[in-house]
């Protein structure tokens, strides 16, 4: 297809040059067809797959609610007809050496087989009906069909089908939970769609074995129910999409999750070496926030990460990521299946890998107590876990399944809680406290910390609580007086706020920053206020 084919006008009207809809599949790739009634508000729209896929989110003031609209190419019946056909052929044709190219190279040859099977077969069509058809078979073949759009969009963070003829729905960025357009609208389609999502983990789904957890090429977490066996309304599936630009320290600014000042401590508190584990509830952001403290990771620093799923996306080049394996077969005295590998596994291993900094995903099993035994021996450790408070984070360390002695847990340095709640910005994320843990109180068997910032959910600020023990540690280390700690604090504070007015938080840009900050802090510095830092700086 021609250049120019690709840059057609999308109309917004719902009819073609000549005002004829019912030809509408003939004039345009896609049209965006106009709202179902004067009662829907159309709130955005934005093209997901340009000029193919677009997404619409509109707003019904009769039944209040939110609708997430798919528009994708409008086939005619012979279209319709001509798709099926060729991907029924392409079916029979293709050969087990396509699984090894990559996507790009997936939809070169497979525009190339439909293009060569039009053509030998002498079926005429134009060039937009002709990418019409080829955007279905690719959707198909190497998307991820009817919810190849839902995939492809950056605000949408989930992606949740809950049985055969119940609508799709997403949880967006900007709208939270919503309905979508799409509907498995047949058992068999929706058995085979789970089906394809356990080829792609590289795991089997059947009768036998109904659970699917799998992670996808692109780093798409996915759990999922095969046919009716376990869940009643027919297959079932949840996508956590996997973001290819990761979380940063500018955006936990831009969005309000904590402060600039928060963010430099953390960036000291990295540097220094302090071990962190942050706890909240389900969704709450924790491992968004783990990625973002983690590119404060000194650039020259081994780092480990362990993971069920592959979430951590660092940019260093001394990194060793490292993910779980499920086994095959019956589970042994151990309790685990032949070739499966756990965290326990991971976390050992990495322990003879002489890294600085081990990052582990989420701590659950018997993982923990090795992994603050490497904290009490020197190997700096960030992690996650569920817990609202530093009250529950104990509880649940030190009993089963976990059952971390108490005493061990004063190896670890801050605690940040994390919260997802509803103000009058909508759902937000927040880091409700940042506490350092200061020692342990042998007589009372109790921690004893200090909370440096806390979130003030009347006006929606964070207040630093008047004194950090880190900051007492880098004083005596680096023998500062209290004016250069402040200075230096307040230096980083202004390279952040450079960095969050001038919207740089792409992470490879951002670390570039962190980096030379670490070789020669004074140049950072001066090109920050040579570019102009922004006013309220230091």
């Amino acid at each position: 297809m021609a250049s120019t084919t690709m840059k057609v006008r999308i109309p917004r009207t719902g009819q073609n040059a000549s005002g004829d809809a019912a030809d509408l599949p003939g004039t345009f790739i896609t049209a965006i067809p106009p709202t179902a009634g004067p009662s829907v508000k159309e709130l955005e729209v934005r093209a997901v797959n340009p000029p193919y896929s677009y997404a619409r989110v509109t707003y019904n003031e009769d039944t209040k609610e939110y609708l997430y609209d798919v528009i994708e190419p409008q086939l005619s019946s012979h279209e319709k007809h001509l798709v099926e056909h060729i991907k029924g052929t392409l079916t029979k044709i293709i050969g087990s050496d396509i699984v090894s190219l990559s996507s790009a190279d997936k939809r070169t040859y497979l525009r190339g087989e439909a293009e060569n099977y039009f053509r030998s077969r002498g079926i005429t069509l134009s060039p937009l009906s002709l990418e019409r058809i080829i955007y279905y078979v690719l959707r198909d073949f190497v998307g991820y069909g009817s919810i190849d759009s839902l995939i492809l969009d950056p605000d949408v963070e989930d992606i949740s089908c809950d049985g055969v003829g119940v609508p799709i729905f997403v949880f967006h960025s900007k709208f939270e939970s919503v309905k979508t357009s799409v509907v498995f609208q047949e058992e068999d389609s929706l058995n085979s769609f789970i089906v394809m999502l356990g080829q792609r983990c590289g795991k089997a789904v059947s009768v036998s074995s109904p659970i699917l957890d799998g992670t996808t090429p692109e780093g798409h977490r996915v759990q999922a129910t095969y046919s009716r066996e376990v869940t009643t309304r027919g297959a079932s599936f949840t996508i956590r999409r996997f973001k290819e630009r990761p979380f940063t320290p500018v955006d936990l600014v831009q969005m309000g999750s904590a402060s600039d000042e928060m963010v430099a401590y953390f960036w000291l508190a990295a540097e220094q070496g302090e071990s962190l584990i942050i706890c909240g509830g389900p969704a709450a952001g924790k491992t968004s926030t783990l990625n973002a403290i983690a590119l404060f990771i000194p650039p020259t620093s081994k780092i480990v990460s362990i993971e069920d799923t592959r979430e951590v996306n660092l940019p260093h080049e001394n990194w060793i990521p490292g993910a779980t394996r499920s086994g095959s077969g019956d589970r042994g005295s151990d309790g685990k299946a032949a070739g499966e590998v756990d965290m326990f596994d991971l976390v050992r291993a990495a322990l003879r890998q002489r890294p600085n900094y081990i990052i582990v995903g989420e701590v659950r099993g018997k993982e923990t107590y090795t992994m603050f035994q490497a904290m009490a021996t020197g190997h700096t450790t960030y992690s996650t876990m569920h817990a609202d408070s530093v009250k529950s984070m104990v509880n649940r360390l030190e009993n089963p399944p976990i059952n971390t002695p108490r005493i061990l847990l004063s190896a670890l340095n801050n605690v940040v809680i994390q919260i997802q709640t509803r103000t009058e910005k909508g759902v937000v994320r927040r880091l409700k406290q940042v506490l350092e843990i200061v020692g342990f109180e042998p007589e009372t068997n109790e921690l004893i910390t200090n909370t440096v910032y806390e979130w003030d959910p009347a006006n929606d600020s964070f207040v630093f609580k008047g004194h950090s023990f880190l900051f007492d540690k880098i004083m005596e280390l680096r023998n500062y007086t209290a004016e250069e700690m402040d200075s230096e604090f307040k230096r980083r504070t202004e390279v952040i706020r450079y960095l969050v007015e001038h919207k740089i938080n792409d992470y490879r840009q951002l670390w570039q920053t962190i980096a030379q900050y670490y070789k020669d802090p004074n140049e950072v510095f001066a090109r920050v206020h040579l570019q102009g830092a922004p006013e309220g700086g230091a």
